[in-house]
């Protein structure tokens, strides 16, 4: 067990470092050897865990999907809402978040599948869309499957301006004018009213995860939830 937890471990130090590499150099430019200093391990080590760049860039893509984990809500939208504020917070300093963006919207080389994360957050947000509307939550006239196709797109649209802006310090307002501006085509009158759109949510809701409890003090599993959610 001992083993197993060291392997686990070396290969989350390996995917943070190659993510940290991602962000800072982008796929094209980013070396093996780079991800190898960062990381402090060898490369037998990182080999045994991925056997190319490729493979470490399509771990950083998938990994970074399960990364965000939000406390189960009364209204269903109001998950949808947390779970892009808790990203769109940790895009300013998470490594493994800030090198999934980087690759998932860079241009650049055609040997690395990026859809691969966009399908993943779709999905995720279509789950999330689809139960919010079997509850009663969202207009019958929604599209839930274009709805969320649209959130995915217009979430990078506002990560890449944010970042070439102010390295994403303004990513969450950004969002929440997203949400105020959109959420009202979706959400049902009674709903919307509830829903709590403060830009500082984001950041509240990330210390409330790191520390393990939901805002009622409950512990939450909320990594298996969302893996789940997304698989």
């Amino acid at each position: 067990m001992a083993q197993q937890d060291r392997a686990i471990r070396t290969r989350r130090n390996i995917l943070e470092a190659a993510a940290s590499v991602f962000d800072d150099r982008g796929y094209d430019r980013a070396t093996i050897a780079e991800v190898l200093e960062r990381a402090g391990v060898t490369k037998g080590a990182l080999y045994f865990h991925f056997a190319s760049k490729e493979e470490l860039a399509l771990a950083v893509l998938e990994d970074h999907v399960v990364d965000i984990a939000v406390a189960p809500q009364k209204i269903k939208l109001q998950e949808f809402v947390d779970s892009g504020q808790v990203l769109a917070y940790r895009l300013r300093r998470d490594p493994m978040q800030r090198g999934a963006a980087r690759l998932a919207v860079e241009q650049g080389s055609n040997r690395l599948d990026r859809k691969r994360s966009m399908l993943a957050w779709t999905r995720f947000v279509e789950e999330l869309l689809t139960e919010a509307k079997e509850r009663g939550e969202v207009l019958d006239s929604v599209v839930v499957r274009e709805t969320a196709e649209l959130f995915v797109g217009a979430f990078a649209g506002l990560q890449t301006m944010s970042h070439a802006l102010t390295n994403q310090a303004d990513l969450c307002h950004r969002l929440a004018v997203f949400f105020e501006h959109t959420l009202p085509s979706i959400a049902v009158p009674a709903v919307l009213a509830k829903l709590k759109l403060d830009p500082e949510r984001g950041e509240k809701l990330d210390l409330e995860l790191r520390g393990g409890r939901t805002e009622e003090g409950a512990f939450l599993d909320a990594g298996n939830s969302l893996a789940d959610a997304a698989s």
